[in-house]
């Protein structure tokens, strides 16, 4: 197991990133081969940074939900990271060039809590009773890692790669569209760039909030009423580009718009 000063100083490597606005070299060197507990451990160590600085936990991502995505990292669960209150950019607000380094987006369904989610092994009726509303999303992925050269271990301890999100102004009950076969595209200048599905998310993306809420009290930070959730992506990433603008939209659930600053 990696030790705590191997852990520390991984996370300093984190946080100096983020205080510089300058990606750095992975961090798998400081752990042991594939010790995805001790990635966790440096992402806990971020996050208590982040809120002494003032940052508010408003939610939580789910990463690698896709399948190929999993075999290609050799796992064979989701991870997940935090989203806080400064990470939330509002549909269609310019992003300064600045606020991003590496970005990616991905059209994602939110999805909104009304309730505790306090349990150690959640149903899916569970969560469905938790879940206020759903709205169409983009996350823009991004790394403190340099050139994106990451493995399950830095992408973990990298806040599973979390940059900011983006929720669309529609909201929609559960009951209002279909999250299995609810179909995605992602648009830019006016042609599709991205493509998918509801069923890409593990099958559903309720399934994915399922399995965080699971995880989140097991490790001791459970989903509460407020929370956003980003389920993962229901098609593949993509590259955004500066001065650019992509458009999600998600049916059942309306559109929603990153815009990328020269």
């Amino acid at each position: 197991m990696t030790s705590a000063s191997a852990i520390h100083q991984a996370s300093e490597r984190i946080i100096n990133a983020y205080k510089s606005g300058k990606a750095d070299k992975p961090i798998r060197d400081l752990l042991d081969k594939g010790d995805i507990d001790g990635a966790y451990a440096v992402q806990e160590d971020v996050t208590l940074w982040r809120l002494r600085e003032g940052a508010r936990l408003v939610g939580r991502k789910i990463g690698l939900t896709a399948k190929a995505v999993q075999t290609q990292l050799g796992v064979d669960q989701p991870d997940y990271g935090m989203l806080f209150d400064d990470m939330a950019v509002p549909d269609g607000e310019e992003i300064p060039a600045s606020r991003v380094s590496q970005p990616r987006v991905e059209a994602e369904v939110a999805y909104i809590l009304d309730k505790d989610l306090h349990l150690d092994k959640p149903s899916t009726a569970d969560v469905i009773r938790a879940v206020a509303y759903a709205a169409p999303a983009i996350e823009v992925v991004d790394s403190r890692i340099a050139n994106f050269d990451i493995t399950i271990v830095d992408t973990v301890a990298d806040n599973a790669s979390s940059g900011l999100f983006i929720l669309g102004n529609d909201k929609v009950a559960l009951d209002g569209f279909d999250g299995r076969m609810c179909g995605m595209v992602v648009e830019n200048r006016g042609e599709p760039v991205s493509v998918g599905a509801g069923a890409a998310c593990l099958g559903h993306p309720i399934n994915a909030v399922r399995w965080l809420a699971e995880v989140m009290t097991a490790r001791g930070r459970p989903l509460s009423a407020g929370d956003v959730v980003m389920s993962g992506a229901l098609g593949p990433m993509v590259p955004a580009a500066k001065g650019e603008v992509y458009e999600a939209r998600i049916n059942g659930l309306g559109s929603v718009r990153a815009v990328f600053g020269a």
